[in-house]
């Protein structure tokens, strides 16, 4: 019987509570100026209880009588009330995102309310017992402000089953907004914070523990986790790699907010939640900037940047604009890449309150007419040569139009500026500029020497060159490859388990090039003190981890992601160089060294050009190989094996001529 009855309890309670959620979600799904006007009518319903609960209350019972003065008293009271609410913004708010604020303006409104009842008690003499308008207060606020906690609270639990269990890593005060945000949101359910301050561990912040660093896998396994957020933008380089290197290996996705300089200046806000910073992945500590360096060719002066719309370009235009040029000028070939990069430095200039001529002009580094014509406009001062063909198999499959940009797009420019007097000339070069096995670094390392060529000239014009490692999050990178990769379910292509590479960030290496136009005296080579190189396969596998997949040898039970090696593609090397010798010499910046390398004479580098000019006007791939071996160190002379457009055209003539036609007869007009 009694097991019957609790059944039948039990059903009927269950029967309620559906009915309730039936009724919220209806409500929900009103227009707003109707849902406002119902809960007006329901807090004036509540209003009105409380009153008739207060006075019954104190008599202790029901069975009193009101007269005509005591409902013109409560008349008074709601419609007085009705106002008071409405006044002090009660129904502006959304209830399933009410804060703090919105609960202190509803203890005020019943405060309110409570002391226009006394008075009007008071001054009609109503037959009210005077404790009345206490004990209204009370429960007028039980009922209007636990009506909508009630509320949030259904929502929250609704958006709790809808979103993602997640760990907040750092209870600082970003945590701590990082937790707000997440309320707001139907994304992400914060069960924990994670902090390695054993001052708040095991203590409860905003209604969340604080847990070690130890009881991370414990919580995972416990609560399902997905992801992890880290919350700590104060922390030092190398302590963010440490608490990212704590957590490769578990079964979770690392996301992070901003550092606290992109938060402080304004670039980013606490709820930007993103992947981990590409800077984390490096193993080494940045190289810290000397301002005074990065000012001195860009303060109060014309600077113009080459492939403005490139990944490094772009770059250094955002970092020339916080160092208040004069006037900065934008080129580049790609319409589209162009307007993205003055859209944003637009916007940037509006956010940061800076003010300067940003002029945007189309046009390739292959005219020098048009160059010298800017520069000699615009009184340019400053060069920052950033345009270039850079991805190794694609110049490999198109060698004179790879070396056409690289090498004359080079030369044409800073002849152009030598001739126009620009005071200096800073070229974006790189590390597979040395001993190359590739027509890219080898026309890299030819654009060099034609700079250390000028320089030997007479002239106004300061000439060098900067050499960095692979970038991260540039156009061509691995890690957007990878990262496209994993997102797809994998594998991970890698060419051989060995390669190797230098790697610095995109905002490290702008600020390289920037702080070395300064220090440059004339044909200066810089190169970064970058540390070990980083193998790329370990780098994939960081990456896979810290995206919360596991791979076949880890213990975990959960998603896996494969590496897979391809071969090395046209061009590239195992192992890549920052120096052709030994002979170095420090600079003014402690991790910046300059390289005192051969060069050739301006003579000598001419009559190759001029060679090179020939060649790739025929389209002679081979003429063009020959003339960068004899010309740069440690490039060979091999066959053309990839050029898309010489290959074609060796095929026509062996089906034409037979197999034993020499390709050379493809250009009868050479000797």
């Amino acid at each position: 019987m009694l097991k019957s009855s609790g059944r039948l309890v039990s059903r009927s309670v269950s029967g309620i509570v559906r009915n309730l959620k039936d009724i919220l979600e209806k409500l929900v799904e009103l227009p707003r100026n109707i849902k406002q006007a119902c809960l007006l009518s329901l807090d004036m319903l509540f209003v009105t209880a409380a009153m008739w609960s207060a006075v019954a209350l104190r008599f202790g019972h029901l069975n009193f009588n009101l007269g005509p003065v005591e409902y013109v008293c409560a008349a008074v009271t709601v419609f007085i009330s009705a106002l008071i609410f409405l006044r002090l913004g009660l129904y502006r708010a959304v209830i399933r995102f009410m804060g703090q604020q919105a609960i202190w303006a509803v203890i005020t409104a019943v405060s309110y309310s409570s002391l226009v009842l006394g008075a009007t008690v008071f001054f009609t003499q109503a037959h009210v017992p005077r404790s009345t308008p206490f004990l209204y207060w009370g429960l007028a606020l039980l009922g209007i402000g636990g009506s909508r906690l009630v509320v949030r609270a259904y929502y929250q639990a609704k958006l709790r089953s809808l979103s993602e269990n997640v760990i907040i890593y750092g209870a600082g005060e970003t945590g701590r907004q990082l937790l707000t945000t997440l309320y707001h949101g139907d994304v992400y359910h914060a069960v924990a914070f994670v902090d390695d301050n054993e001052a708040v561990q095991r203590s409860v912040i905003n209604g969340l523990q604080v847990a070690r660093p130890e009881d991370m896998e414990q919580l995972i396994a416990q609560h399902d986790i997905t992801q992890v957020l880290l919350a700590v933008p104060s922390a030092s380089p190398e302590r963010r790699r440490e608490i990212i290197n704590s957590l490769v290996g578990l079964p979770v996705h690392v996301r992070t907010v901003p550092r606290i300089n992109e938060l402080v200046t304004g670039r980013a806000s606490v709820n930007q939640i993103r992947d981990v910073d590409l800077d984390d992945l490096l193993g080494r500590e940045p190289v810290p900037p000397h301002p005074e360096l990065i000012d001195r060719c860009i303060t109060q002066k014309v600077v113009m940047v080459t492939g403005a719309g490139g990944s490094i370009g772009a770059e250094l235009c955002r970092q020339i604009l916080e160092s208040g040029p004069r006037e900065l000028v934008l080129l580049d070939n790609s319409e589209y890449a162009l307007y993205q990069i003055e859209r944003e430095l637009r916007e940037m200039m509006g956010r940061l309150k800076i003010n300067l001529v940003l002029v945007a002009l189309l046009g390739s580094v292959q005219d020098q007419k048009r160059l010298e014509s800017i520069y000699r406009s615009f009184h340019v001062h400053t060069v920052y040569h950033a345009a270039a063909y850079k991805h190794v198999p694609m110049v490999e499959y198109n060698i004179a139009e790879g070396v056409a940009n690289n090498v004359f797009g080079t030369w044409y420019a800073a002849e152009a500026a030598r001739l126009a007097g620009v005071e200096t000339f800073v070229l974006v070069s790189t590390d597979k500029a040395v001993r190359p096995t590739n027509i890219m670094g080898a026309s890299k390392r030819f654009a060099e020497m034609i700079l250390q060529g000028l320089a030997q000239q007479e002239g106004r014009t300061r000439f060098c060159m900067v050499r960095f490692g692979n970038v991260l999050g540039s156009s061509g990178s691995v890690v957007p490859l990878f990262r496209e990769q994993i997102e797809a379910g994998g594998p991970v292509t890698v060419t051989h388990p060995e390669v190797s590479r230098y790697f610095m960030s995109i905002r490290e290496a702008a600020q390289l090039v920037l702080q070395a136009g300064a220090m440059g005296t004339g044909g200066d080579v810089f190169v970064l003190d970058m540390g070990e190189p980083v193998r790329i396969v370990d780098l994939a596998r960081r990456m896979i981890r810290l995206s919360g997949y596991e791979m076949n040898h880890d213990t975990h039970i959960g998603e896996q992601i494969d590496v897979e090696f391809i071969g090395l593609r046209p061009g590239e090397k195992l192992h890549e160089e920052l120096l052709l010798g030994s002979n170095v010499e420090g600079t003014g910046h402690p991790m910046i060294m300059r390289a005192e390398e051969e060069c050739l004479g301006f003579a000598e580098i001419h009559g190759l050009l001029e060679q090179l000019q020939e060649h790739c006007d025929s389209l002679d791939c081979e003429g063009i190989t020959a003339v960068l071996s004899s010309a740069v160190s440690g490039f060979g002379n091999r066959l053309v094996q990839f050029d898309h457009l010489w290959l074609k055209k060796e095929q026509q003539q062996a089906m034409e001529f037979g197999p034993h036609s020499n390709v050379k007869e493809l250009f009868p007009d050479k000797p």
